[in-house]
């Protein structure tokens, strides 16, 4: 049976809410965000962006010390009715067990870029996680040889880099000693 487009997203008057969003079927095929009242759909990533996601996750998780949690894909609330789903985070709330979690609860975000989400990881995404308060975001971007990851800390509401991968190996220290090894 083929599944339509009005399944997918269903006739909507007005701007959508995160309880809008949150009804929606589910459909593991993309990833439907929202940001002030307008909905952002895109893709479920490749192959590659996905075992990018996988070794940050796991390198995150392995050194994430007692009250912290490595997690994938977390429906994140930020104000101005917007619901973002970064594709791995850094928790200090480990035990939260609701549908979305507090931006407040959130120590690192991550994103890996792909063609359909570079404007939105690089621009909106990195803007409202800013104003959000969270602390450290990360971003892994695949374009070229070997993937690069990027640390960046939030001083004076704006991220600013304090780290970046040489030779598809990103080491900091804060918020906690990590070493990232990504796949060529």
């Amino acid at each position: 049976m083929a599944v339509t487009a009005e399944y997918l997203l269903p006739k909507h008057d007005g701007d959508w809410t995160v309880e809008d969003v949150l009804a929606l079927p589910d459909d593991p095929s993309q990833r439907v965000e929202l940001v002030d009242g307008s909905l952002l759909v895109s893709p479920l990533g490749t192959n590659y962006h996905q075992t990018l996601i996988g070794d940050a996750y796991f390198a995150l998780r392995t050194a994430c010390p007692p009250g912290f949690k490595a997690t994938v894909e977390l429906n994140i609330g930020l104000p101005g009715d917007t619901l973002l789903i970064p594709d791995f985070t850094v928790t200090t709330r480990p035990g939260f067990k609701g549908l979305v979690s507090p931006v407040e609860d959130l120590v690192l975000v991550g994103e890996v870029v792909s063609p359909s989400t570079r404007f939105k990881d690089y621009g909106i995404k990195r803007q409202r996680y800013a104003e959000g308060g969270v602390p450290f975001y990360l971003v892994v971007d695949p374009k070229g040889d070997q993937a690069v990851a990027m640390l960046f800390e939030l001083e004076g509401g704006e991220y600013v880099e304090v780290a970046r991968s040489e030779a598809g190996v990103l080491r900091f220290e804060r918020p906690f000693p990590v070493t990232i090894e990504l796949s060529a």
